[in-house]
């Protein structure tokens, strides 16, 4: 987890929580470029290692932790320790993935269901947001950035889970968005419609650089990627 670059000293860190192989590597690369450096969590170590190396080997300065996102405790941790290796966050992108044993048919969606989609894409998201934005405030810089799939923007019957907990994620953001923009803290909402990956409808480098011009430009709070 050393550094191996010093040209992100003027810039805060950029932190993935939910990091993956496709989307949180492929933004990762994009705003470690860009000299931020790069913190990392997922629960799974052996994916965020690789992820970290393949930065490093760019260049990048890259530290990872493992967590649980939905146990609030071990994310505030894993937020806290990447904070003390990498400087203060001016860069968050929630974007974990949903269980598939969730997609059910909405009559056949348990309470349980709902509970835990909430839990990852909702509650998960405020602890985060509520670990960083002191320092963005204090900064007077920040963004938060979000990323659901279209059943945010289409719900759909048969997947029901993630057309309720996408729609409260949204409703989460814009709010967001609306309470900090006065402050210099910008929050955004990344929905891409279809299949997300290489070769795929949406090329996750392509979504990178979205996710990339929200934090530049600053414009809007939604961006729906069909």
């Amino acid at each position: 987890m050393s550094e191996v670059s010093d040209k992100g000293a003027d810039r805060g860190a950029f932190v993935v929580v939910g990091a993956g192989p496709g989307l949180g590597a492929a933004a990762a690369r994009r705003f470690g470029r860009d000299g931020h450096p790069v913190g990392l969590i997922a629960r799974s170590a052996g994916s965020l290692d690789q992820i970290a190396a393949g930065l490093r080997a760019e260049g990048i300065t890259a530290a990872s932790r493992t967590a649980d996102v939905t146990d609030a405790a071990a994310l505030t941790a894993a937020l806290g320790a990447l904070r003390e290796t990498l400087g203060p966050v001016e860069v968050l992108l929630f974007s974990p993935r949903p269980a598939l044993e969730w997609i059910r048919p909405v009559l056949e969606t348990a309470p349980a269901d709902l509970e835990d989609a909430l839990s990852l894409s909702v509650v998960a998201a405020s602890v985060a947001v509520r670990a960083v934005v002191p320092d963005m405030r204090r900064r007077g810089r920040g963004t938060l950035l979000f990323t659901t799939g279209g059943a945010a923007v289409e719900p759909h019957r048969d997947r029901a889970v993630s057309g309720i907990a996408y729609a409260a994620e949204s409703a989460y953001t814009r709010m967001l968005h609306d309470t900090l923009a006065g402050e210099g803290i910008h929050a955004a909402q990344v929905t891409v419609v279809g299949p997300l990956g290489p070769g795929a409808r949406h090329e996750p480098d392509e979504v990178a650089g979205e996710l990339w011009r929200l934090h530049t430009a600053r414009e809007e709070p939604l961006l729906v990627l069909r």
